[in-house]
């Protein structure tokens, strides 16, 4: 096993808030590692220490020797003037430079230069370079690669990062927050692209499909320990809650013991010298480790909702258009009480210009929209809400309310509500400046929360959330008694919240589709699969001229296969249905967390080699099936 990585006794503190202490583990060859832990516990930090963008307090990380490692930053920034296809080889300097030698000499005529640059360009392969980039971007849908990176959006230029490392493919990449930024089909084509690569991974990530599909290794951060699982996100839920079962288990047993050490020691004071003391000294560290208890703690949204009538939200004939771009085309709908509405589509459909409709603060161009008088909207923005740096937590929220009725007519303070959200008393006192993305969205929350809203619209919520807030979240959402239209790439938060969707497919189609987001997507690979298998036969023209048709081969009638084609055609058929078996049975092995390194590198590669062979013969077997 070729060790890429090893973290040894790593510490990071910021003033007196510890992250992590002591931290050890390694990273092989092969290894997808996901790594987990609370907002604010220091997974960005982390991953910058790594890759050597910030200073640890002690410790050391060694690399092996010539290793490449690439890095996708959670806010990512380029030099101003790159075009996008230039920052897709920022830091591969002599690559970009013999492209731009090939490009002058061409621009010139030069024929001696020409052949020059060709061959630097060959020995350095920087022509895979360029076609890897393009293809990239392609998928990321980046289709201006002489734009300037100043013009980016904050998603495109996220895209234009996560390209960047992926075309360097180095050894070892580090990926913060890879799917953010990326609509659901970049986010399926990415899992299938990083599952079928050998490079090393080690990534932050809420998406827990995206885990349980990518990674072979869980890592995790619980109250400043490291614990590792050698399976996928499955697997670590599975494990986790044996641990924690453990744990409690071993407090119980603690506290009993404890308990008959107090009684004993209460019983027999004149005992408390000479060859009692071992007992004395035995009950101090009894005492200690029963008073230890987890701070295992999840955000507790319970508050008022206000109460909603019969009549919620119509929209009649809605037209909305930005020059050419269509966003909406005679919309009509009716929410009524209780509904749960996902909204889905692929970046640039105007899933957020909708949302802004619908509140009012953006125009249609016609039609009418009419809102129940008892609705009060709670409205969480992609982009956030817009915090005071230099103000500290609890005067974030004071100003907004110091008393908050929660769901059962009790009130409690502002600093109490906090706690609810896991902000600690100290934490309560921090300038805004100090926290982290993650805290700050889950301030922002409590923040809608505590208004009191019955109609909740959620425009990308999970982005920067933990994976234990957006467990506590889901589950308030799915108890959640008014109305709620939520807008999110996460797969599984969808899955868990939505019963039902709207997906936008651009030019301002829009469908209901009647089930979750797991639903639609095997629904839609079964249209796909259907339209590939009919074959639209061509007509012939009835304006060519009735005239004598020379001699040519006869054409093949459909379904008269050669003999030689019929035996291909049934061989594909057995070879496909075993490849697929094989498939099926690997991925169960992968998922089952019982495999070594050594197995799950090997099986990782094999699944890749399949995945080709399928698409392979299944490609053939569609060309002999329309003959």
């Amino acid at each position: 096993m070729v060790i890429h990585l090893q973290v040894n006794s790593l510490t990071k503190s910021f003033g007196a808030r510890t992250l992590f202490e002591d931290l050890t583990f390694g990273i092989a060859e092969g290894e997808r590692i996901g790594l987990i832990a609370a907002n604010g516990t220091g997974k960005t930090t982390l991953l910058n220490i790594i890759a050597g963008r910030t200073e640890c307090d002690s410790g050391e990380v060694v690399f092996r020797r010539d290793l490449t490692v690439g890095y996708l930053e959670q806010d990512p920034r380029f030099p101003a003037g790159l075009t996008v296809l230039e920052a897709c080889f920022h830091g591969q300097d002599e690559a970009v430079q013999a492209l731009a030698q090939y490009e002058q000499a061409a621009a010139a005529g030069d024929s001696d230069a020409i052949e020059r640059s060709m061959t630097r360009i060959e020995a350095l392969g920087a022509w895979d370079f360029e076609q890897r980039a393009k293809e990239i971007l392609t998928r990321l849908r980046i289709a201006d690669l002489g734009q300037r990176v100043e013009t980016l959006s904050g998603g495109q230029l996220k895209r234009v990062a996560l390209a960047a490392a992926l075309i360097a493919e180095p050894d070892l990449l580090l990926l913060d927050e890879p799917t953010n930024h990326l609509d659901l089909e970049m986010t399926e084509w990415l899992e299938t692209y990083l599952a079928g690569r050998r490079m090393s991974l080690l990534m932050v990530t809420h998406d827990r499909y995206f885990l349980d599909r990518v990674c072979n290794q869980i890592i995790e951060i619980d109250e400043r320990r490291l614990y590792s699982y050698k399976g996928n996100y499955s697997y670590y839920l599975e494990k986790r809650q044996e641990r924690l079962d453990a744990a409690d288990a071993a407090a119980a047993r603690m506290k009993n013991l404890y308990r008959r050490e107090l009684e004993w020691i209460r019983r027999t004071p004149s005992a408390r010298t000479g060859k009692a003391k071992y007992r004395i000294d035995a009950f101090q560290e009894i005492q200690e480790k029963a008073r230890l208890r987890r701070s295992e703690g999840s955000v507790q949204l319970d508050v008022r909702q206000t109460y909603i009538g019969k009549k919620i939200f119509e929209a009649e004939h809605l037209f909305k258009r930005f020059g050419d771009r269509v966003i909406l085309h005679d919309f009509s709908y009716l929410f009524a009480r209780h509904e749960k509405l996902g909204i889905v589509g692929n970046n640039g459909t105007g899933k957020s210009t909708f949302i802004k409709i619908l509140l009012g603060s953006e125009p249609a161009d016609s039609g009418r929209i009419d809102v129940g008088e008892t609705v009060r909207f709670g409205y969480y923005s992609q982009q956030g809400l817009t915090f005071d740096p230099e103000a500290r937590v609890i005067d974030t929220v004071t100003a907004i309310a110091e008393q908050i009725t929660l769901g059962d007519g009790r009130q409690i303070s502002a600093s109490q509500l906090l706690t609810r959200f896991l902000f600690s008393r100290s934490a309560q006192y921090d300038y805004v400046a100090k926290l982290s993305g993650g805290e700050r969205r889950r301030l922002y929350l409590c923040t809608i929360l505590m208004a009191d809203p019955n109609f909740l619209v959620l425009d990308e919520p999970t982005n920067d959330l933990d994976i234990r807030t957006l467990h506590v979240l889901e589950e308030y959402l799915a108890s959640f008694p008014g109305c709620l239209i939520v807008v999110s790439h996460d797969r599984y938060f969808m899955d868990k919240v939505a019963d039902h969707l709207l997906v936008f497919e651009g030019e301002g189609r829009i469908k209901e589709f009647p089930g979750s987001y797991t639903d639609y997507r095997t629904w839609r690979r079964e249209q796909e699969a259907a339209a590939a298998r009919t074959t639209v036969q061509p007509k012939k023209s009835s304006f060519l001229p009735r005239s004598p048709e020379p001699e040519r081969p006869k054409e093949r009638v459909k379904g008269k296969l050669s003999f030689k084609e019929k035996r291909e055609f049934e061989q594909l058929e057995a070879e496909i249905t075993r490849l697929e078996e094989e498939k099926a049975a690997i991925e169960a092995a992968l998922s089952s967390g019982t495999l070594s390194t050594e197995e799950l590198l090997a099986y990782s590669e094999r699944i890749a080699v399949l995945i080709e062979e399928i698409d392979t013969k299944s490609m053939r077997w569609l060309e002999l099936s329309e003959l």
